[in-house]
């Protein structure tokens, strides 16, 4: 049952100080609490890497810079805590120790809270916190996760983005698979490039070599998140795995080619919309394992290769 929702103003502090796909899945959430105290003040408690795209969701007023659950720097005083960071009670205790007038968060015991939502371990996470907002009085809508793209001018505009990287390797398809998906994109006429971060140089040299494709192809380690973001904004496609770039080609509605496993779709894939193609062999298993999942690798070259034809045809 809904309860009654905050006073339009005062100070509020969400926390979501974890990755950027954490970031954009929270972005419905967040805009649900803007629009419901539209005079508030509202400070993002986030990675300050990422303080580019939580202004860009026009949601917030001030960035935190926060990392997971280390110690909040001093926010003076806080009217609202909201925790769209976990379910608690660490993530709880943090906000509590600020000592805000009222915490919205899901219930936990161990945290003292009792006032929130049910934890749902199976809900997908942009319906997740969206539920939780709701239970509090917002009007949240799953679905309102655009962003603008940026001002910043794609560093290849027009490229096909082939992105090998994941936070673990459990979710990193094999180098070669997306050296094949790569190779037959540029015989088939794209320009492509290939992305990374600083830590996934490595993976994305591999990839061009194997590939054959001209070194300037290479962007790995060269783009910070506004050139990222501009990048996927302007690009053909998108082929990545379950990482914070596919919620980037979700953000800005770039056509896109989606490798999942061990974690299903329907937990953090995204919106039903057709200019993004989901492959999962329907196998779950640990995101955080240090092996490639057997159900991603079940996943062939050429049933990406096939979707990435049948996403540029489609959204041509």
């Amino acid at each position: 049952m809904a309860v009654t929702a905050p006073a339009a103003d005062g100070r509020v502090l969400v926390l979501r100080a974890l990755g950027l796909g954490d970031l954009l899945t929270g972005v419905p959430a967040l805009r649900a609490v803007r629009r419901g105290m539209p005079g508030a003040r509202i400070t993002l408690a986030v990675p300050a890497g990422l303080g580019f795209l939580a202004r860009a969701t026009g949601a917030v007023d001030d960035v935190l810079p926060a990392e997971g659950l280390e110690p909040l720097p001093a926010a003076g005083p806080v009217d609202v805590a909201v925790n769209l960071h976990g379910r608690g009670p660490r993530s709880h205790r943090l906000l509590t120790a600020l000592r805000p007038g009222r915490l919205l968060a899901f219930a936990c015991a161990g945290a003292g809270h009792a006032g929130g939502p049910g934890w749902d371990p199976g809900e997908h996470e942009v319906a997740r916190w969206c539920r939780l907002v709701s239970a509090y009085g917002f009007d949240a809508d799953p679905a309102d996760l655009d962003l603008p793209a940026p001002a910043l001018p794609s560093p290849a505009p027009g490229a096909v983005v082939v992105h090998p990287g994941a936070a673990f390797p459990a979710r990193r398809w094999p180098a070669d698979r997306f050296a094949a998906v790569a190779a037959a994109l540029r015989d088939g006429g794209e320009r492509v490039v290939v992305t990374g971060g600083p830590a996934e140089t490595a993976i994305a040299r591999r990839v061009v070599e194997l590939a054959g494709l001209d070194g300037r192809a290479d962007l790995s380690g060269r783009t910070r998140l506004p050139e990222l973001a501009a990048l996927i904004a302007g690009a053909r496609l998108v082929v990545c795995g379950d990482t914070g770039v596919a919620h980037l080609a979700t953000a800005f509605r770039t056509p896109s080619v989606l490798l999942f496993g061990p974690t299903p779709p329907d937990r953090w894939g995204p919106p039903d919309r057709a200019e993004h193609l989901v492959l999962w062999a329907g196998r779950r298993g640990d995101p955080h394992g240090r092996e490639p999942h057997p159900g991603l690798l079940e996943i062939s070259a050429g049933q990406a290769v096939e979707a990435a034809g049948r996403a540029l045809t489609r959204n041509r």
